[in-house]
């Protein structure tokens, strides 16, 4: 009986043991890559005028208004000369000094960071980690991407590796090497949270999120994986105290050596356009549409004589695809239209009226931001006495309004009644009805309000809707009932 307990005790404290490797091997250890990558990794301190006084600087920990809360790009500035008191705020000063972090490129000095790390400098200094330090020169930088290339005369640098985004798993483990809040060569870590984060006006960069603490300082700086290459450029954070809150932005590695190398070859950064206005598509527009999912990008609008115009592309048309890449979400076309090269050919698959369509579209150049035109209702005919089953009033157009709207057709909202059902204001100009893959033109209201009619209490369809310059589609599920 003995030996039985002696041999089950031996069995037991084997398996423990074998328990407790496993589970110690899980934890990755970071040791041997800071060690190979971390002296590729520089601080870069900038120093500049002042061009306007009065704005106190950022400080981690002060609370924001909600009507603040944005994405950030974070570099801790400091303002020479002395402290000021308790409360006060920085007096005057002839200049001021901002910190990021960078990696070296290729070993004879070419350095990449973030845009707004070297925006507005007038010297940029260059830390290496043996205490080294160089002037450094801009070679170009990009706003869009926040992608900056520069430059110090040195050789036999240390250079670092790099990967492919591509391959990045959610849940992997990264880490990050920079100088955040100054502190140089800081290494944090820890795992990809997301892939193809959209943030807000940031159209042209599927972000990588990770929960990797990022501070003020850590900007520029390189995410690795774990096999020492560089998947991104740490860029963001997003945070309502001015500090990490476990959400961090980095951009692809591979979308910032393309910018990198236009910057090198040209100074700057060439783009795509097509010349359209889109929107998401949701699972009602889907519906409406006779789409099989929620997927692509629909046409609001195509600006007239742009490659989209040239190509056939219509209003209404949802792209699905790209240079033979898919287009899952909207915000997918920006990305694949901008890194296309102006000039080029590309095939655009379109879904048009229940059937899929390929066009052929030769890509133009962007060359400007876009502002989106402001709401301006244009004088309305009387309104008509009696809604309709959407719970609006709406009224035809006359001859003076569709020449003035070069417009051959629509429907002017004259009344939004508090019952109703479509999300559309006075002046808004209806131009089609879209149910199930069929689009008809909205030419009458005894038409609209007939086709109104027929459809029962739950139907879901779409309606595209002028207001002012701009297009818009807007999906409606429900009618008031006939009563």
């Amino acid at each position: 009986m003995q030996q039985v307990l002696r041999g089950l005790v031996v069995l037991w404290l084997a398996a423990f043991c074998v328990t407790v490797s496993a589970q110690t091997q899980v934890l990755p250890d970071f040791t041997r890559l800071v060690e190979e990558q971390g002296t590729a990794v520089v601080n870069i301190s900038t120093t500049q005028a002042v061009r306007r006084t009065g704005a106190l600087p950022q400080v981690p920990g002060m609370e924001d208004d909600e009507i603040q809360e944005f994405f950030r790009r974070f570099i801790p500035r400091q303002q020479p000369g002395p402290n000021p008191g308790p409360g006060q705020g920085p007096g005057p000063r002839s200049e001021s000094r901002s910190l990021g972090s960078g990696f070296i490129l290729s070993a004879d000095g070419y350095i990449l960071t973030n845009a707004h790390v070297v925006e507005g400098a007038d010297e940029i200094n260059v830390r290496f980690t043996d205490k080294r330090e160089f002037k450094a020169k801009v070679i170009g930088a990009d706003k869009r991407t926040d992608v900056a290339l520069i430059k110090i005369e040195a050789s036999g640098l240390p250079t670092v590796r790099f990967g492919d985004p591509s391959k990045l798993k959610v849940g992997e483990w990264v880490v990050a090497i920079g100088a955040p809040f100054g502190f140089e060569n800081t290494v944090t870590a820890g795992i990809v949270s997301a892939k193809g984060r959209s943030l807000p006006q940031e159209n042209f960069v599927p972000f990588i999120q990770t929960d990797v603490a990022i501070n003020p300082g850590n900007s520029g700086g390189p995410l690795f994986n774990m096999r020492g290459e560089v998947v991104g450029i740490n860029s963001q954070i997003y945070s309502r105290t001015g500090g990490f809150m476990g959400l961090s932005f980095a951009i692809p590695i591979d979308v910032a050596l393309d910018i990198q190398k236009q910057l090198r070859e040209k100074g700057r950064v060439a783009r795509g356009r097509i010349g359209v206005v889109i929107q998401e598509v949701t699972r009602d527009l889907a519906t409406s549409f006779g789409l099989d999912r929620p997927r692509g990008a629909l046409v609001n609008s195509v600006e007239k004589g742009s490659p989209a115009d040239k190509a056939g592309i219509e209003a209404t048309d949802i792209i699905v695809g790209f240079d033979g890449k898919p287009v899952e979400n909207s915000s997918d076309l920006p990305r694949l239209v901008g890194s296309t090269r102006p000039g080029s050919q590309a095939a655009v698959e379109v879904w048009r009226k229940g059937a899929t369509r390929k066009l052929n579209i030769t890509v133009g150049e962007l060359q400007e931001e876009r502002v989106a035109a402001r709401d301006t209702p244009r004088s309305q005919k009387p309104a008509e006495t009696q809604a309709n089953r959407l719970g609006i009033v709406v009224a035809e157009l006359s001859a003076d309004q569709k020449k003035d709207m070069k417009l051959s057709n629509g429907l002017v909202v004259t009344e939004v009644r508090p019952d109703a059902r479509a999300d559309v204001r006075r002046g808004d100009v209806l131009l089609t009805m879209v149910q199930k893959g069929q689009h008809i033109e909205l030419k009458s209201v005894d038409q609209f309000n007939k086709l109104l009619a027929g459809l029962d209490k739950s139907a879901v369809f779409t309606l595209q809707v002028r207001r002012g310059d701009s297009m818009a589609f807007v999906t409606v599920s429900g009618l008031i009932d006939k009563g």
